[in-house]
């Protein structure tokens, strides 16, 4: 069983859906809650409004994420503001050496997502040609670490210094691309703040910052006000875009601008989504159709946890991203009336074929609480022939023959088989190919299955309560000890 998309993209439930698992009797169940879900919906797109939803400060908020695959006048992504993005890669390309991307949560994220499927793990190690150009690309401000912190240091000043050696006649280039709504985020700007400092004293690196933050110039937040007198250009981090959802507007579009990611078909991925996911009918719109399976699997069977597990290396910040995203949505203690519920399935990051080796085991033969979500990738833009590089070595004859791919999607199944027949649920997200667009499609469809399950748990998915709680307990704990 399956729902396939025009595009090629499709989810498989066959294994989550049926006798002995989510059956047709229990969608019949929520039938109701469904429509009111999926209501909730259209008002939101229509309106920016969701029942019962806040912002941190007990305002009323709006919730404009489904806004943002739509690039259009008025809009978070207008044609101007994706005209800006074109000009910081034509900027970017052969000047920057170098950029690092500062953020956490979804700022860090999301955007390591994009690097990861479009620039892979040795992007750094490749030369400015290979690159097409387009700078090396560092993660920090994602946790306060000294070590690693000054070995990134430590290494761009060997990168400039290596560049000296080899005759640039100029400093070598960084920019710094600094994510932070508020300007006050701790694991973000102690880093920048550390490593600005130590690189502008090294007369061989030119330092540069891009801010990326609440554009508000009325009410100016700390990090404005810092770009503004510093001249550092901005872009924004939008009102009524929760962080988990930021991959699709500024916060991981600058990034993407920087490494020649195709912006344009990411957002176009995710809108042919979100029209999908206008479908009044359950079976023909993936997020409302995977929202109902798990709430249902968590609600009536108990399988409230998910693992994420994407069978490829460069997909595991996927399961990454997904884990803030389930976590921060539906984690909550109270529901939209103030009822104690403390409802939330828990998000667990694997990827294959690793994980069959680590995690499969607790997954096959453990609690009957989980269910494992595969994605799968259909054609691959390499995949090498496995050689019989031993013929005297029978049991590495017998593995020879077949394409990368072809033993990936066997372990796949083979794992799949092998739970269904244990009575453990588990699904697959097919991608036809690893490109901006399908990623779109995937990101967002994920996205819209949390405005679902919120809907049909009757909490807040777009509120984040719990992480407010120990930045009031860090502040006071930081002045105390500067004091001492």
């Amino acid at each position: 069983m399956s729902l396939e998309l025009k595009s090629g993209f499709s989810f498989d439930y066959e294994n989550l859906f049926g006798e002995g698992k989510v059956t047709a009797a229990d969608l019949k169940d929520f039938e109701a809650d469904l429509k009111k879900a999926h209501e909730a919906m259209k008002v939101m797109r229509k309106t920016g409004f969701v029942a019962g939803h806040l912002s941190k400060d007990g305002e009323p908020e709006k919730v404009l994420f489904s806004e943002l695959p739509y690039i259009e006048e008025g809009h978070l992504n207008s044609p101007k503001s994706i005209a800006r993005l074109s000009k910081l890669t034509a900027s970017v390309q052969n000047r920057v050496d170098a950029v690092v991307s500062l953020g956490i949560g979804g700022s860090f994220l999301g955007n390591k997502v994009l690097f990861d499927v479009h620039c892979g793990e040795f992007w750094n190690s490749k030369s400015k040609a290979e690159r097409d150009g387009f700078p090396r690309v560092y993660f920090s401000g994602n946790n306060i670490d000294p070590r690693r912190t000054t070995d990134l240091i430590e290494h761009i000043n060997a990168s400039a210094k290596v560049a000296s050696c080899h005759g640039e006649k100029r400093p070598y280039h960084v920019m710094l691309l600094l994510i932070s709504k508020s300007g006050g985020t701790l694991d973000t700007m102690s880093n920048f703040m550390v490593i600005y400092e130590a690189l502008k004293k090294n007369p061989e690196v030119e330092v540069e910052v891009i801010a990326v933050t609440d554009p508000n110039e009325k009410q100016p937040t700390l990090l404005k006000k810092l770009a503004t007198e510093q001249k550092w250009p901005t872009y924004s981090v939008p009102d009524g875009v929760g962080g988990r959802f930021t991959v699709f507007c500024e916060v991981g579009l600058t990034l993407a601008a920087c490494i020649g990611f195709d912006i344009e078909a990411f957002l176009a991925g995710a809108k042919a989504m979100d029209q999908v996911c206008q479908n009044d009918d359950i079976w023909q719109n993936p997020a409302m159709l995977n929202a109902a399976l798990k709430f249902i699997a968590s609600e009536k069977h108990g399988r409230d946890i998910e693992v994420m597990m994407p069978y490829g290396d460069y997909l595991k910040s996927v399961s990454e991203w997904y884990i803030q995203l389930l976590a921060e949505s539906l984690g909550k203690q109270f529901d939209k009336q103030g009822n104690e519920v403390c409802y939330g399935r828990t998000p667990v990051v694997a990827v294959g074929t690793t994980d069959m080796h680590a995690q499969t085991q607790q997954h096959q033969e453990g609690k009957l609480n989980k269910i494992v979500q595969f994605i799968r990738i259909q054609k691959w833009d390499v995949d090498p022939v496995i050689p019989d590089a031993f013929p005297s070595a029978p049991k590495l004859s017998d593995i020879s023959g077949v394409t990368m791919s072809q033993a990936l999607d066997v372990a796949l199944q083979s794992n799949a088989d092998a739970l269904a027949s244990n009575q453990r649920f588990s699904a697959v997200f097919n991608l036809p190919e690893l490109t901006p667009y399908h990623l779109g499609e995937l990101l967002y469809m994920l996205a819209m299955s949390i405005a679902y399950e919120g809907e049909l748990a009757n909490v807040d998915a777009f509120n984040q309560p719990g992480v407010e709680g120990y930045k009031r307990i860090m502040g006071p704990k930081l002045q105390a000890l500067k004091n001492k």
